[in-house]
């Protein structure tokens, strides 16, 4: 089991920006699909960024797409998630998590909840009007 504590959330105003860490313990990041997702008071857990183990491959959702990145420091064992131009919308706790199952393609990345087997406890974003 990978263990990975995320942190660098807190309060900004719209159009501000934050970065994000996820470090994980355990086991090599690196070797494994990573993926953000958020989830806001009152509603379900949605999909934010994701990136393949070739670090190359990377995917968002319209809702933060140009405005989000996903990276990853293999060094330091940890992923970030550089997010811009941030809006009221953007607000909930947002959680890391990783796909340690075997299989899949190097390049693939994931956006269901499913295909992603360990998870951080979540760090909150909140972000003033």
């Amino acid at each position: 089991q990978v263990q990975l504590v995320e942190s660098g959330g807190g309060l900004v105003q719209a159009g501000g920006s934050l970065r994000l860490s996820c470090a994980a313990s355990g086991r090599t990041f690196s070797r494994y699909v990573t993926g953000w997702f958020r989830q806001a008071p009152g509603k379900e857990r949605e999909f934010v960024a994701s990136i393949a183990r070739n670090d190359g491959s990377t995917y968002y959702p319209d809702s933060v797409k140009g405005r989000f990145t996903i990276s990853r420091d293999n060094a330091k064992n940890t992923v970030y998630l550089q997010m811009n131009s941030l809006k009221p919308e953007d607000t909930g706790v947002y959680y890391c998590a990783v796909r340690t199952r075997s299989g899949g393609s190097y390049y693939g990345v994931y956006i269901a909840q499913t295909q992603y087997d360990d998870w951080g406890r979540g760090t909150q974003v909140t972000v003033s009007s």
